[in-house]
């Protein structure tokens, strides 16, 4: 890294200057959970940003204003499309016009759940063919620690980029909580690790226009591990919770209450609740990409491979719990009519990537019994190849069903209808309420 004590550069000081005077324009790659609340947070700060992503569906639906997140109204985007403010592309052409380009893109796994970053790599790849002196390019997509020094920096010397003097490189790590009204882009603050001090304050300037606190670490490794960190931390509490869960089943005892009682305690104590399994774009995936990179290294990460394993395993117990309860009502699970409520990985979003409704919805209609689900975020849900249709939680439905399971506990769902109406309920959210003349079993985790 750079002397701390060096003067800024012409390209600095120039691109420092356009991005306090909102005169800067981003590009950010990548339009879904991530990328579209950034690129509508800087619009309304005043920038001119372009929204670029693969997907034609996307992008021509975003061009007419309709959202297809749940943290951006439709009506906001509109009102940025009227401005100019905001615009949406699939023509990675306006990279080579940006004066800030950040990396919204996804990191998965592959099957054998190693890190696939071949979004990253190709994102990279078209900014960097695009390269022009005086561009800072910060990464946001969760990956392993080391990707923006061994990944993206080559690919930049390679076009003839000098970082820290004319391209300016960082990672500051999303932490967006779709759904979440609470905690917005605006209200979070941004971690910022650059390469050199020159690339750390100018990526640092750039997000403090749109949120209160930036708080600037040493490296981008450490921007890496630190976002690594809060979800591992989040993956381990969540498993302890659902450990948690069948000791308290073996015990006899209400799991919630425990924890309810627990969680007076107003010091060293947070409250984790235990679940069907794990879901969404950040829990059942990041972790995964510490424990993959520690292994290059020759060091097992334990904890990370034991709270996968045990968070993992919830969708085959919640599916035993079905079985159970079934089989103390006379049924057998063949042939039962099952209607799941919630097939997203939360409640309040439409987000089913890595829920742990399709391992159970597809397991339970291989062991022939009938499925429906109930979701209104989610119109339709494709289990192995066939695609289901969202059916209305209605008395109807309720009364006809010989298991209702609860795996999302979305607001819109009456808790107090499905406790009068359904036969058998299992319940994975602890979301029925203890009411007198409920007239069927409630089973809990």
């Amino acid at each position: 890294m750079s002397d701390h004590s060096a003067a800024p550069t012409s390209c600095e000081t120039t691109l420092s200057r356009r991005i306090a005077t909102h005169a800067a324009r981003l590009t950010i790659i990548g339009q879904g959970y991530v990328g579209l609340p950034l690129a509508v947070e800087f619009a309304k700060a005043g920038f001119s940003v372009v929204g670029l992503d693969t997907d034609p569906d996307r992008i021509a639906a975003l061009a007419t204003g309709r959202s297809h997140v749940p943290d951006v109204g439709s009506e906001e985007l509109q009102a940025l499309l009227r401005t100019g403010r905001y615009e949406a592309t699939a023509e990675p052409a306006v990279l080579a016009e940006s004066d800030a380009v950040i990396i919204c893109v996804p990191t998965p796994l592959r099957k054998s759940k190693d890190p696939d970053i071949s979004y990253v790599v190709a994102a990279s790849r078209e900014v960097a063919t695009r390269f022009r002196p005086g561009q800072l390019i910060i990464l946001e997509s969760t990956t392993y620690p080391g990707t923006t020094e061994e990944l993206l920096l080559p690919l930049f010397e390679e076009h003839g980029a000098r970082i820290g003097e004319d391209l300016f490189l960082a990672f500051s790590p999303e932490r967006i909580d779709p759904g979440n009204p609470t905690f917005r882009v605006k209200d979070i603050p941004k971690v910022v690790g650059g390469l050199t001090p020159a690339c750390t304050r100018l990526a640092a300037a750039l997000y403090r226009e749109i949120v209160p606190r930036v708080h600037v670490v040493s490296t981008p490794k450490v921007a890496e591990l630190a976002k690594l960190y809060e979800n591992v931390f989040r993956n381990v509490n969540i498993a302890l919770a659902n450990e948690f869960s069948l000791m308290c089943r073996y015990l006899g005892v209400s799991t919630r209450e425990v924890i309810d009682a627990a969680a007076t305690k107003p010091f060293g104590f947070m409250p984790f609740y235990p679940g069907p399994g794990i879901g969404g774009h950040c829990i059942p995936v990041d972790p995964l990409y510490l424990s993959w990179k520690m292994r290059l290294t020759g060091y097992e990460a334990r904890f990370i491979s034991l709270a996968d394993d045990i968070n993992r395993a919830m969708p085959a117990h919640v599916l035993s719990l079905v079985g159970e309860a079934l089989n103390d009502a006379g049924r057998a699970l063949k042939g039962s009519r099952i209607l799941v409520l919630g097939v997203a990985y939360k409640r309040g979003i439409g987000d089913t990537r890595e829920s742990p409704a399709y391992e159970i919805i597809a397991t339970l209609r291989r062991k022939g019994a009938h499925v429906f689900y109930a979701d209104p975020h989610v119109p339709t849900f494709s289990v192995d190849g066939t695609e289901l249709k969202a059916v209305e939680p209605t008395y109807d439905e309720l009364r006809a069903a010989d298991c209702v399971l609860i795996l999302a506990d979305h607001s819109e769902f009456d808790y107090t209808a499905i406790a009068r109406d359904g036969q058998l309920i299992v319940d994975t959210r602890n979301s029925i309420p203890e009411i007198q003349g409920s007239r069927g079993r409630v089973v809990r985790l």
